[in-house]
C-alpha cells in the first residue's frame, strides 16, 4: 500500500465520523412519527395522503407481532408484485430494445432477492431489463427493502429505549416516513451529483457505435432464419447502453442494495466514471448504517454506547480493507513468475482507473455493509482477497451492515456479550439496566444460527448435487469457494457473487432464492421478538454488577464475540477454500 492509498483510507474514515452526528439527529426527526424536519412543508402533506391510501391509522402504535406481520404481508405482496412485472414486461412500456420476459425461475429470484434487499443479478441487467422493469420493479424495492431494514432497526431502538410497554412503533408509518423523508430525498440530490461526474440518465435506445478498428472473434451468430450459426464473424459496431443509471445508482448505494443497471455494476463506466464517483458511491453505502448508531446512542440516552458500536465496526472494517488491501497489491506469485512485476499487484478483473487498493478498499466496503455493488470481479482477487469478502458477509455484515441490518445484527451481539460479561463477574446480566434473560438470548442465539445453518447448508447440498457442480467454471478448492460465496451473499443479503459461478439455472435460482428469504425474514423475526421482550421489560438504574456497554472494555469484549462467533462457525469450510488455495497457488497450481 502506497502513500496515497493511506491518505484515502483516513480520508474515509474521517469523513465518514463527521457525518456519523448530522445523519442520526437527522434518522431520530424522521423515526420519530412527531419529529419534525425541514422537508415536513411539503412532504408531511404527503405522508397524511399516503397513509390515508393505505388504510392506516398513523397513531396506532404495533406490538412486535403485529410489527411483523405488516412487514411479512408488505414484502410477500410487492414481492407478487414485482414477479409479475418481469414476466409480462414485453407488454409493457419503456422497453425500446424490445426485451422478451424473463422466466419463472430467474423472475422468481430477482423478485425475492429485491424484495430481501439482496439485489442477486442471475442476468445481464442493460440485456435482460427494461426500464420500465428497472424504474419501477427493482428501483421500487430498492426504496422499501431499504425502509423495511431501517424500520426494523428503530423497533428495536425503541424496544431498547423505552420501558414496561408492548409497543415498537408503528410499520405503516416507518415505511412511509423513512421512504418520503430520508430516502427520496437523499437519492434525489446524490443522483443529481452522480450525474455531475457523467453518471448517463436518460431513455434513449441503446447506441450502435461503429468501431474504427473492426475485429473478428469465434462465436455463435444466428442466420437470416434465426437459426444459430458457430463460426468466426467480424464485430463492426459496440452497442453503447443507456437509460435512467443515476437515480438507481443512488438508491442502490444509499439503501445498500447493490444491484447495477448493467452487468458490470459499478465497474461500468456509465455507472461509476471517475475516482470521485467511486469515492462518493463507497461513503454512500455506509452513510445511513453508520448514522443508526448515534440514533441508538441518543435514543438510549448513552451516547458513548453509540459510538462504542461505531468504534467496534470501524475496527473490524479498517482491518479489512488493509488485509484485502495487502492481498490484492502483494499480487500473485503465478503472475510474476509470468513477467508481471510484484510492484502492479493484481490487476486482473479490475478496473485501471480505480487500481487495486480502490478495488480492494470497495470489495470490503460493500461486503461489509449487505451491498453487494462491485467495481471490480471478486472471482478474480487472490485467495486471501477473496477470503476477506467472504468473511465479511459471514460475520452478520454487521460491519455497517446494510441499512438498520447492520445495528440490529450488531446489537444481537451486543446481547450475546453482555451475557458473556454477566457469566463472567457472577452476575444477571444487564443491558442498559435491563436484565437479560434466557428468552432474549434464546432469540439472539436463533437469528445467528438461521445464518449458519443456511449458507452450511446450502453450500454442502450444492457442492455434491449436479444441479450445484453443472454452475462451476473453476474446479478444485476455487469451485468451492465460488458454491460458498454465493449461498453466503444470498443469506447475508449482499448480492455479489465470484463471477465464475454460472448460477442462471432452475436450481441455484431457487435455492438462493430460499436463501435470500431465509437469511431476511427468519433472521428479522426472532430480532423483532428480542425487541418486544426487552420493551416490557422495566429498565433500573446500573448497579455495582453492572457491565457498562461503553468505553474500551467493551469494545474488546464485542470485537472478540464477533470474530469469535464467525471463526467458530465458518473456519472450518474457509480452510478447505480459500486457504488451501492460497498454499496450492504458492506451489504454482491454478483451478
Amino acid at each position: 500500500m502506497n502513500t496515497s492509498a493511506w491518505i484515502e483510507l483516513v480520508l474515509f474514515v474521517g469523513l465518514l465520523a463527521a457525518i456519523t452526528p448530522p445523519m442520526g439527529r437527522y434518522l431520530e426527526q424522521v423515526l420519530d412519527p412527531g419529529g419534525r424536519t425541514w422537508l415536513d412543508p411539503v412532504v408531511r402533506p404527503v405522508e397524511r395522503w399516503t397513509l390515508r391510501l393505505l388504510g392506516r391509522d398513523a397513531t396506532a402504535d404495533h406490538d412486535w407481532k403485529r410489527y411483523a406481520s405488516a412487514m411479512l404481508v408488505f414484502s410477500l405482496v410487492s414481492c407478487g408484485f414485482t414477479y409479475g412485472v418481469l414476466r409480462l414486461q414485453h407488454w409493457l412500456p419503456l422497453n425500446p430494445q424490445g426485451l422478451g420476459p424473463l422466466s419463472p425461475d430467474l423472475a422468481l429470484n430477482t423478485a425475492v432477492s429485491f424484495t430481501t434487499n439482496t439485489n442477486w443479478q442471475g442476468y445481464g441487467g442493460e440485456g435482460t431489463m427494461s426500464y420500465f422493469s428497472q424504474m419501477v420493479a427493482l428501483t421500487l424495492h430498492n426504496f422499501t427493502s431499504a425502509a423495511v431494514g431501517i424500520g426494523v432497526a428503530a423497533a428495536l431502538i425503541r424496544g431498547i429505549a423505552r420501558s414496561s410497554t408492548r409497543t415498537l412503533g408503528n410499520f405503516w408509518v416507518d415505511l412511509v416516513r423513512i421512504t418520503y423523508y430520508l430516502l427520496v430525498p437523499l437519492s434525489l440530490v446524490f443522483a443529481v451529483v452522480l450525474v455531475s461526474q457523467g453518471v448517463v440518465q436518460n431513455f434513449k435506445p441503446y447506441l450502435h457505435a461503429r468501431l474504427l478498428e473492426p475485429y473478428s472473434v469465434d462465436g455463435e451468430t444466428k442466420d437470416a432464419d434465426g437459426e444459430p450459426v458457430v463460426g468466426r464473424r467480424t464485430v463492426e459496431e459496440q452497442i453503447l447502453v443507456q437509460g435512467p443509471m443515476a437515480s438507481q445508482v443512488a438508491i442502490k448505494m444509499l439503501g445498500t442494495n447493490g444491484g447495477g443497471f448493467t452487468n458490470a455494476n459499478a465497474a461500468h463506466p456509465f455507472e461509476n466514471p471517475t475516482p470521485l464517483s467511486n469515492f462518493l458511491q463507497m461513503l454512500s453505502i455506509f452513510a445511513i448504517g453508520s448514522g443508526l448508531t448515534h440514533t441508538l446512542g441518543r435514543a438510549t440516552r448513552n451516547p458513548g454506547h453509540g459510538w462504542t458500536l461505531w468504534s467496534a465496526m470501524m475496527i473490524l472494517f479498517v482491518a479489512g480493507a488493509l488485509a484485502c488491501g495487502w492481498a490484492e497489491t502483494r499480487g500473485n506469485s503465478i503472475h510474476q513468475a509470468l513477467g508481471v512485476a510484484a510492484a502492479d499487484g493484481n490487476m486482473e478483473g479490475k478496473e485501471v482507473r480505480f487500481g487495486v487498493f480502490n478495488s480492494a478498499l470497495f470489495a470490503t466496503v460493500t461486503t461489509d455493509a449487505s451491498c453487494g455493488a462491485v467495481n471490480a470481479m471478486h472471482d478474480s482477487f487472490t485467495a486471501l482477497g477473496g477470503l476477506v469478502a467472504l468473511f465479511n458477509m459471514e460475520l452478520g455484515e454487521v460491519v455497517v451492515g446494510g441499512v438498520g441490518a447492520g445495528l440490529y445484527g450488531m446489537l444481537v451481539f451486543v446481547v450475546l456479550a453482555v451475557f458473556i460479561a454477566g457469566l463472567m463477574v457472577g452476575r444477571t446480566p444487564e443491558y442498559l439496566g435491563k436484565k437479560i434473560q434466557a428468552y432474549e438470548v434464546k432469540m439472539a442465539m436463533l437469528s445467528l444460527l438461521v445464518l449458519s445453518v443456511s449458507i452450511l447448508g446450502f453450500s454442502a447440498w450444492a457442492a455434491v448435487s449436479p444441479w450445484g457442480l453443472a454452475g462451476l467454471n473453476n474446479a478444485g478448492p476455487h469451485g468451492l469457494s465460488e458454491i460458498l460465496y454465493a449461498f453466503t451473499s444470498a443469506t447475508a443479503n449482499n448480492g455479489s457473487a465470484f463471477a465464475g459461478l454460472g448460477a442462471n439455472t432452475p436450481g441455484y435460482n431457487l435455492t438462493l432464492g430460499i436463501a435470500m428469504w431465509v437469511g431476511r425474514f427468519l433472521m428479522i423475526i426472532p430480532i423483532l421478538a428480542l425487541a418486544g421482550s426487552l420493551a416490557g421489560k422495566k429498565a433500573g438504574a446500573p448497579g455495582m454488577g453492572t457491565f457498562p456497554v461503553a468505553g474500551p472494555t467493551f469494545l474488546i469484549l464485542l470485537i472478540g464475540t464477533v470474530v469469535l462467533v464467525g471463526a467458530l462457525n465458518f473456519l472450518p469450510v474457509l480452510a478447505l477454500g480459500p486457504v488451501v488455495e492460497h498454499f496450492l497457488t504458492g506451489m504454482g497450481r491454478l483451478y
